[in-house]
């Protein structure tokens, strides 16, 4: 019997988790035993606790409860609580996901200590340093054992910075394995899509017919804390909903929303209370969020994994930041990277006004056996699938 020990802490973490969770639980409880470890980094219940309840994952065994601080002081008390819960369970493997402070602390926490690290979405690279995620994401991964990217880009970056793609069993972190495996939120898309259906009643709530309204969701730092690029962004959503008459829903994280009215000025802000087309909404649930996605004509974010779900249900997406990880989507002409410029994301929003129809979205992520093949492969298994081949389920026919 392996024991993992699960690390979550922001929202995009626990969603990722309940794939792994369900695998095993559905077909690996009697080899894999899993110990989930709650940092506290989302605290705010409707961030993090309802995510919980309303995807099945099982209820953490800890909650280091660290809350909110600056980046050293809450990476430095999560250190300090992991070394301890690792230090007792002694787990055979630590499993991190993305890009977070959490991700960071768990990474360090166990390599100290030689416990070997599963780091889930590996490869990801956004080659800018001045954002926190882009370290956190470089250090887990040379400090891993097991690296899993979800797509072709991910893996060759591994490659290109050193990884041996021919590495053999046994793996250590001198000697790491590399997998493309797919993407365990593509796995998590297709068996949620219809419980959302039946579990949600957002688009009642908010009377969003389906396919009449553009999806937008801001949190980034360097979009929420700077002024002149969060009047940027709003400038341009504002003139959308008001020259088009676009409905245009944003449910706003919790640092957005404390910020808004300070940083947008007092102008502005009174012309985004009063676009009737606007809908501010407070952070929505994981099945919320893929009926928003699934019935929306088009997403406007700089969430990595909004970008990602968009193309998932093959919405075109106008992306709020300078870069991206998931540059296929940009390849396939699916999304147009703006930043935080509104001419940009004018001229956006009018090509895809423009273009009905010609998007295409190739199945980029796998086969929606992502998590088996995780499994699969810290249980020592020859993976029964590879996620990635001319295997694929079609997603898209299923859609």
């Amino acid at each position: 019997m392996k024991k993992i020990v699960t690390i979550i802490g922001a929202r995009p973490q626990i969603i990722k988790a309940a794939a792994l969770s369900r695998a095993i639980a559905n077909q690996y409880s009697d080899q894999i035993t899993e110990v989930i470890v709650h940092t506290g980094q989302h605290y705010d219940t409707n961030m993090s606790k309802v995510f919980i309840d309303e995807l099945g994952i099982p209820n953490p065994n800890y909650n280091l409860n660290v809350g909110s601080a600056s980046h050293g002081m809450q990476t430095a008390r999560m250190i300090e609580g992991l070394e301890t819960i690792l230090l007792d369970e002694k787990p055979d493997f630590l499993v991190l996901y993305g890009d977070t402070n959490s991700t960071l602390a768990g990474a360090i926490a166990a390599s100290k200590i030689h416990i070997p690290i599963v780091h889930i979405e590996a490869g990801l690279r956004s080659f800018n340093k001045k954002m926190p995620e882009e370290i956190n994401r470089i250090l887990c991964d040379h400090a891993s054992t097991l690296l899993f990217s979800p797509t072709a880009t991910g893996y060759n970056n591994l490659i290109r910075e050193g990884f041996n793609s021919d590495s053999q069993a046994p793996f250590h972190p001198d000697h790491p394995g590399i997998f493309h495996c797919g993407d365990i939120m593509y796995d998590n898309s297709l068996f949620f899509k219809e419980l959302a259906k039946s579990k949600s009643d957002i688009l009642e709530k908010y009377g969003l017919a389906d396919g009449q309204f553009i999806l937008g969701t801001i949190h980034r730092n360097n979009n929420t804390d700077l002024p002149e690029r969060l009047q940027a962004i709003f400038a341009a959503l504002i003139e959308i909903a008001e020259t088009y008459q676009e409905n245009i829903v944003l449910p706003l994280h919790p640092r957005t929303s404390q910020l808004l009215e300070q940083n947008l000025g007092s102008d502005l802000y009174q012309k985004l209370q009063s676009t009737p087309t606007i809908k501010i909404l407070p952070p929505v649930s994981f099945l919320d969020m893929i009926q928003l996605e699934s019935n929306c004509k088009l997403v406007i974010t700089d969430s990595g994994g909004v970008q990602k779900e968009a193309y998932f249900f093959q919405k075109p997406g106008i992306i709020l930041r300078s870069e991206t990880e998931w540059v296929e989507i940009v390849q396939e002409q699916a999304a147009i990277v703006t930043d935080a410029d509104k001419e940009k994301i004018l001229s956006a929003y009018y090509h895809f006004r423009s273009t009905e129809i010609g998007l295409k979205f190739p199945p980029l992520f796998g086969d929606g056996k992502a998590a088996e093949f995780i499994c699969e492969t810290i249980l020592g298994i020859e993976p029964r699938t590879h996620g990635t081949g001319a295997d694929c389920h079609d997603f898209y026919d299923w859609l």
